[in-house]
Formats: structure tokens, C-alpha cells, sequence
């Protein structure tokens, strides 16, 4: 049967490359950081969602090398059976605090937990009210259960609220949104959701990926930095990103809800636990930040400094404040072969097209870190102007 599947994925695979949409992954020959180097090239690097610069550091090498010499490499099993030890209580306990949750589960990565949330909780009574823009992980998560879907415009809270009136027959009501659009930067309007949720008796769910050590002023994601902590009734997030960067994520939320995940959520219940150097130097991140605010401070700072610059320059730049910066490009090769461009340049960017961004949305997304200096940016904003020039961008 293969030789028919075959022609297909070929036919496929040569018309992505044609329209620009085909994603090449290259092979990185050291640590993640500031700097990267591919092949014997060293680049400046802008594409990872290393916010606070903590990935690849001496730091967390030795966090994570004291986590595996007391807790083991790995426990072999799922958490109900052999699998729980100390490390991973304590991550719940402090992820829970960070977020202001009254507790949390351990899952393996955020997609994971986006299913393990909508399938444990929901079914065909209930009705999953989701962001149009919402992560690819709730939008297939949202599909694998058995409710019904409902999807509302953009952070359109007028169609939110139609969409709550129209469901107002279901046992459980849930509106579902990203805390952070990681192709934007933008940031939910939590608030109003929340407000909206009141009103109509719904719950909230956010997804906190792109904000957890981020937004607020503790580093508390989203909920913090709009002013609803304990408004939102599931939080997921990632240690994969701001927090470390190795992967393995959490759902937060209230105490009954995570005793019925550890009972009840097949993709807890049937993963390993968290790895221990993964575990062990979360939770050392996690207590590092209370008394390091000055990662975010500079964070915020390079942000602030980029995005300026880069409107000076006369660049497409949403108005989002966020780490997340995309350049808007509009047409799909052009934003491709730029990115190859400025990778020619020493700055290492992607180009995101179709499917990842709708038809016609094609940027290179920029994500800023902590890690960055001042000489950095400005030589990434130079090189993005001798780019932008040469394409007719400005």
C-alpha cells in the first residue's frame, strides 16, 4: 500500500517547497543560548522561547546534575504505580504558588496537558467555547473530547458573549483561550472573560505557555498581569519555555479538580512521571526568580528596546508588549526567504507561513530574551534593515 501513499507525499512535500510553506529544521551544534552555532557558523539567536535566558546556562547544568544525583535518572513508571517521589510534589507545590493555584498536576509537555484537561473534565453534555486563534494543542485537545465546540472571533467579546447565550442549555459551559498567541504576542483580555464567565456561569481555562515566569509581577503568567488570579479555573503552562526550557508542563488549578486528574486524566495516568533533571531544575528555577526579579526587568527592557527600533526603522510591528515580536510580512515566500536571508547575516530567525499563520499573515517572528544585550539587538535591527531593504519591506 505504501507505493500509493507514496506519490501522494511527494506531490505534497514538492508543493509546499513550491509555495514556501516546506519547514526545514537545522541541526544545532551547541547549547541553546544567546548565540548559537549550526555547522562552524556561530548566530545571534532570535527564535526560541528562551525568555528569561536560563536554557543552556552553567546555572541550570548544575541543577539539573544535583537533581539527577539525588532523585535518579528516571523512575521507569507512571506516578500511580512507582512513580512519585519528593521532586515531583514539590514542582506541584511551587508551580501551584507561582501561578496562584491551589494545586497542580505534572504532565509531560503542554499539549499533553491540553488533552488531559478537555478529555478528563468534559463530554458530550458540555460545550468547549474556544478562541479562533487559539494553540494547535486545544484545538486538537478540544477535538479529541467528546463535547461540542463552539468557536468565537479573535478576542471578540461581544461574540464571546453570544456564544455563551446560545450554549446556555449545557451541563458545563468552558471558554477556552490562549493567555499568550504565540504567533502574535498578544494577550487575552482576561478580565472581561472572566467577567463574561460570571455572568453566564461558564469556567475558564488559559493557556499559559507563553507566560508563566513572564507576565506579571511575580511571574505569575497572565491571570497575574490582568488581575484575576484565582478567576481562571485551569491554568496549563510549560516549564519548556520561560522556566528552563527542557519541556515537561502542568495543569494548576482547584484542589478537587487535580485530585480528579490524578484519578481520572488517561495522559496523566498512563505517562511516566516527569523526569527528575527536568523536575529538579524546575523547581530551582522556580525558587531562583523570587529573588532574581532582574531576568524579567531585562527581558522587558530588550523588548521594549527591539520593538523601537525596529518601528523606526519602518517595520510592521503589532502594538502587543510582548517578548513575542512579529514582523509582518504578508506574503508567504517572501517571509521564508527573508528569514534565509538574515540567517545568511549571522541572525538567526523563522520564516512562519501557512498552516502555522493564516493565508496572507506571513511574519518572521521575533522572540526576545534576557539573554540579549544591547549590542545585540541594535546589530539584529541593522541586519533586519539591510534585509528589509533588498526585499522591498522598507
Amino acid at each position: 500500500m505504501y507505493n500509493n501513499l507514496k506519490p501522494i507525499l511527494e506531490s505534497e512535500l514538492a508543493a509546499a517547497k513550491e509555495n514556501g510553506t516546506y519547514k526545514v529544521e537545522r541541526v544545532l551544534e551547541s547549547a541553546q543560548g544567546r548565540e548559537i552555532k549550526v555547522g562552524r557558523k556561530k548566530y545571534l539567536n532570535f527564535c526560541a522561547n528562551n525568555y528569561l535566558g536560563l536554557s543552556g546556562t552553567e546555572l541550570l547544568e548544575k541543577a539539573s546534575e544535583k537533581a539527577v544525583k539525588k532523585w535518579g535518572f528516571g523512575l521507569a513508571s507512571v506516578r500511580f504505580i512507582c512513580g512519585t517521589q519528593t521532586v515531583h510534589k514539590d514542582l506541584e507545590r511551587a508551580v501551584a504558588g507561582l501561578v496562584g493555584a491551589e494545586d497542580a498536576v505534572l504532565y509531560s509537555s503542554c499539549f499533553m496537558a491540553n488533552v488531559g484537561l478537555f478529555q478528563t473534565f468534559f463530554g458530550a453534555e458540555d460545550v468547549i467555547i474556544s478562541d479562533e486563534l487559539n494553540h494547535a494543542s486545544i484545538i486538537d485537545a478540544v477535538r479529541l473530547s467528546k463535547a461540542s465546540r463552539e468557536i468565537y472571533k479573535h478576542m471578540d467579546m461581544n461574540d464571546l458573549e453570544e456564544k455563551l447565550k446560545a450554549s446556555a442549555g449545557k451541563r458545563l459551559r468552558v471558554i477556552a483561550t490562549d493567555g499568550v498567541y504565540s504567533m502574535d504576542g498578544d494577550i487575552a483580555p482576561l478580565k472581561e472573560i472572566c467577567d463574561l464567565a460570571d455572568k453566564y456561569d461558564a469556567l475558564v481555562m488559559v493557556d499559559d505557555a507563553h507566560a508563566t515566569g513572564v507576565m506579571g509581577k511575580n511571574g505569575g503568567g497572565t491571570p497575574e498581569h490582568c488581575g484575576v488570579v484565582r478567576r481562571v479555573d485551569f491554568i496549563t503552562g510549560t516549564f519548556g519555555k520561560a522556566l528552563g526550557g527542557a519541556g515537561g508542563a502542568f495543569i494548576a488549578t482547584r484542589k478537587e479538580a487535580a485530585e480528579y486528574l490524578r484519578n481520572r486524566s488517561r495522559a496523566y495516568l498512563f505517562s511516566n512521571s516527569l523526569d527528575t533533571a527536568v523536575a529538579g531544575t524546575s523547581l530551582f528555577v522556580i525558587n531562583h526568580l523570587k529573588k532574581h526579579p532582574e531576568f524579567r526587568e531585562r527581558l522587558w527592557e530588550n523588548t521594549k528596546l527591539f520593538r523601537e527600533l525596529m518601528k523606526k526603522n519602518g517595520f510592521a510591528v503589532p502594538n502587543a508588549q510582548h517578548p513575542i515580536t512579529p514582523i509582518m510580512l504578508g506574503d508567504e515566500k517572501k517571509a521564508v526567504e527573508m528569514a534565509k536571508a538574515l540567517f545568511d547575516e549571522g541572525i538567526y530567525v523563522i520564516g512562519f507561513a501557512f498552516p502555522v499563520v493564516p493565508k496572507g499573515k506571513a511574519r518572521i517572528r521575533v522572540q526576545i530574551s534576557a539573554a540579549h544585550t544591547k549590542e545585540d539587538i541594535e546589530s539584529a535591527v541593522e541586519k533586519f534593515t539591510k534585509v528589509g531593504k533588498k526585499f522591498g519591506v522598507v
